[in-house]
């Protein structure tokens, strides 16, 4: 019995907005935004300080300023007294934090490297959103994106993301062989939460072999 649903895409792919109409539908509780609200919570940090964090990797400067800190005898005095919130920090808080909402089920989460954390369990359906790259560009410009950030968002935000899970995983992004199924949103938000739901059935109801 699927009881999660994850839900990967590439930015501009709509993921979260199919997520949403997929959890209202179900009557499940959404982790998108409320995912990175908990991971700041845990964290004891601002919200924002996790958005800039989440599904990437640290930047150079940062991994300096970490090293330093742990080679420095200064810095390994006063390192206690600093909240440093790096990738590393904020990905094992996202697998508790993931792992709690799996035990609790009738859930959609949305990325974080949920489908790798869950991919061992029989109720989670784990799907990977794409659209084309005009399709993505649309979309952010009907949220009100400039033309030049539409363009380097799609290309930048995907090469992050897959650097993250590159960098964390050891995998390719997207690793199809975690997937139960990669959809084009190009068909449209209800058609693919329409072909979710029809999934979801399908593997509710399959006999193994």
């Amino acid at each position: 019995m699927i009881k999660i649903v994850t839900i990967e895409r590439e930015y501009g792919s709509g993921g979260g907005e199919i997520a949403q109409a997929l959890a209202t539908h179900l009557g499940w509780k959404l982790w998108d935004q409320l995912l990175t609200e908990e991971i700041a919570r845990l964290a004891n940090c601002p919200k924002a300080v996790v958005e800039v964090r989440e599904e990437r990797t640290d930047p150079l400067y940062y991994r300096l300023f970490k090293s330093f800190l742990r080679g420095s005898y200064e810095g390994s005095i006063n390192a206690h007294k600093l909240n440093l919130v790096d990738s590393e920090n904020i990905l094992k808080i996202t697998e508790r934090v993931v792992q709690h909402v799996a035990k609790t089920g009738n859930s959609v989460i949305v990325g974080r490297g949920s489908q790798h954390f869950l991919r061992s369990r029989a109720d989670t359906l784990r799907l990977f959103l794409y659209a084309p790259r005009e399709d993505k560009v649309r979309r952010l410009l009907a949220r009100g994106k400039s033309e030049k950030d539409a363009q380097q968002l799609v290309d930048t935000v995907d090469r992050e993301r897959g650097d993250f899970i590159q960098k964390y995983f050891g995998v390719a992004w997207p690793d199809r062989s975690v997937y139960h199924s990669m959809i084009n949103t190009a068909i449209g938000d209800e058609a693919v939460v329409r072909m979710i739901l029809g999934l979801m059935k399908t593997v509710d109801t399959a006999v193994p072999a």
